[in-house]
């Protein structure tokens, strides 16, 4: 029987012995690799925090104590050790275990991640809530070194540090966050790691001054020498410098390690910070050579690494070659990203044009901002950035781009439903928060070719353009309409949608044609400013309405039509939006979650047949 086999919950892996925690690491990296090869997942920042999540519960108590992973797709041994092993075989799956900590799912997970830089600052009004309440507990924040480039994590650190609370922050340093670390946060981590000689002065003078008499008063008086040669021989730390205490660094997977430096951050009763240096993907190679590839992974062959899913074009690779064919003929055209340069399709315009290329790390507002100074001064930006990273730039947006009127362009990648990453990375709320944006201008390519023709109608723009498409594949639709436009003409109902929502609209309206109800299918182009007169001009004659989109239904572009319909004194017509409600939407598969939500085909027409054209009653025998 394994070890693992044993591990009921984290009281079992305190009974384990020292010599045990090295073959229970190994036998979990096993479990997680043969698991995520067939689910899919995020793998690398898991198998480089295996030792350190053990020794985390080897210490402490996370059913009362509360542990926050910043992120949270690093949870996966956590989870593993909080008796959800069995959950593992469907993870990610509608209705079974998400791939990120839910409260709603165990005791054990203390707050619900998906987005960087947040741990210390919810860890933090966690301790105070603490002291407030007269109760006692530890509060722990997992915080990796990628989410050190965002400012949310400085104004955590910064206010932690001077509060007195006793807090614990785990840097959990691995020189990357999806992609490899930028930036000068990462060299002075990189110097940090190369200065042991500091570490190994302050073990020498310890093992002198504590045993004598009056050691404290001699620590006192020789505290301003220590410090005369911690600054010859490392960087000022800033992490002390904002009240913690440090320590470290050490190294990640050293069980024994990591748990005598949480037993000290434990008795210190004080802000303290445990810089922990380890190594995304551990354990497994293909990982640990190509970690940003493994950061989150389809399915995939454990022997080769190579993935087993079907892939094909992606409008995320559509978008960087005609990105890159544009930056050939135009000078002017850049490009900026946080940290997701593989994910919107930017490693050729990276590899081909590096001095017009900038990761600015996680940093979706500096992102925004930047982009802003660079439009101003004469270039043409565009900002590539997953639609719900987008919501962390919000204020951006309108104060530095819209209010000057700055021709930057925002690619939004991931828009609409996104999959198995669940609520926290759905891209269902742009369609609302961009279209009321003055100067603002959205567009919702259906093809390829549509975005390829919108982005350099977007590059020549005189304000801010927004353009928003899927991830994942192109649908039936490959037309380039690239303005509002009458795909198919029917008298008894018109159905309005655009983006990848159309193949839907589409085969829905080839079912409805089969029961004899014939559409007027328009295929919007432009959220915003929103042209409402062709669905106007198909009212007069059908008379029905119907808006499918892939969105929440408030502020979504159903309600913009109908009150500007209002506004144009339309006459007399039904009306059923069909969205995404008001709610989160949990995780699944793409397929699944639109069958859930009633966005698939099937389901649209059994809302249009509900709304407009219900069955006849049957006669009473």
């Amino acid at each position: 029987m394994s070890l693992l086999d044993k591990i009921a919950s984290p009281g079992d892996v305190k009974t384990l012995d020292a010599g045990q925690l090295d073959r229970l690491c190994a036998e979990i990296r096993a479990f997680l690799i043969r698991n995520v090869a067939h689910t899919g997942g995020h793998l690398a920042s898991n198998l480089g925090v295996v030792e350190l999540t053990v020794a985390l519960h080897r210490v402490f108590d996370t059913a009362h104590d509360r542990l926050i992973f910043d992120v949270g797709h690093q949870c996966y041994t956590h989870k593993l050790l909080t008796g959800r092993r069995g959950a593992f075989s469907s993870l990610r799956s509608l209705g079974r275990m998400s791939g990120f900590p839910k409260p709603g799912e165990s005791a054990h997970d203390a707050f619900a991640t998906g987005h960087a830089s947040t741990s210390v600052s919810a860890a933090l009004g966690m301790a105070r809530a603490r002291t407030l309440r007269g109760e006692d507990y530890h509060v722990l924040a997992v915080l990796g070194d990628g989410s050190l480039t965002g400012g949310l994590a400085y104004e955590g650190l910064n206010d932690a540090g001077q509060s007195g609370e006793p807090l614990i922050v785990i840097l959990n340093d691995n020189d990357m966050s999806i992609a490899k670390s930028e930036g000068a946060v990462a060299r002075h981590l990189a110097a940090l790691r190369t200065k042991p000689e500091y570490f190994r002065l302050k073990k020498v003078y310890h093992k002198v001054i504590d045993p004598l008499p009056g050691g404290k008063r001699v620590d006192r008086l020789l505290r301003r020498v220590k410090t005369a040669v911690k600054g010859a021989v490392l960087p000022g730390s800033m992490f002390e410098n904002m009240g913690f205490y440090y320590l470290g660094p050490a190294d990640g997977h050293d069980i024994p390690a990591v748990v005598r430096l949480l037993e000290a951050a434990k008795a210190l009763r004080r802000p303290v910070l445990i810089h922990l240096v380890t190594k995304k993907g551990k354990g497994y190679i293909p990982s640990e050579t190509n970690p940003a590839a493994f950061h989150g992974v389809a399915r995939f062959d454990v022997t080769s690494g190579q993935s087993v899913a079907k892939t094909g074009d992606t409008f995320s690779a559509a978008f960087g070659r005609a990105l890159c064919a544009l930056a050939e003929r135009d000078t002017r055209v850049c490009a900026v990203t946080a940290a997701m340069r593989d994910g919107v399709g930017l490693t050729d315009f990276a590899q081909r044009f590096p001095e017009r290329f900038f990761d600015v790390g996680i940093a979706e507002a500096h992102a925004v901002t930047m982009a802003a100074g660079l439009a101003k001064q004469g270039l043409r930006p565009v900002c590539a950035v997953y639609s719900s990273f987008l919501q962390r730039s919000y204020d951006q947006i309108i104060h530095d781009v819209a209010l000057q009127n700055l021709p930057v362009v925002f690619a939004i990648d991931r828009a609409g439903l996104v999959g198995e990453d669940g609520e926290t990375h759905h891209g269902v709320f742009d369609p609302a928060f961009l279209s009321h944006i003055p100067n603002m201008t959205v567009w919702a390519p259906a093809s390829f070719a549509e975005q390829e023709a919108l982005l350099a109608l977007a590059l020549n723009a005189r304000g801010p353009v927004a353009l928003r498409w899927p991830r994942g594949e192109e649908g039936e639709y490959t037309d380039c309409r690239a303005e509002t436009a009458l795909l198919r003409r029917g008298d008894d109902l018109t159905l309005v949608t655009y983006g990848a929502m159309l193949n839907t609209a589409l085969a829905a309206a080839r079912r409805l044609a089969g029961r004899g109800i014939e559409v007027d299918l328009i295929k919007l182009i432009a959220l915003r400013p929103l042209d409402a007169e062709p669905v106007a001009e198909s009212l007069a004659s059908t008379g029905r309405l119907a808006v499918l989109e892939d969105c929440v239904s408030e502020g979504s572009v159903g309600q913009r039509l109908l009150s500007a319909l209002t506004l144009m004194e339309v006459g007399a017509f039904k009306a059923e939006l069909i969205n995404l409600g008001d709610g989160f939407v949990t995780h699944g598969s793409p397929s699944a979650l639109s069958k859930l939500c009633g966005l698939d085909p099937d389901g649209v027409v059994r809302r249009i047949g509900s709304a407009f054209f219900p069955a006849p009653a049957r006669a009473a025998r």
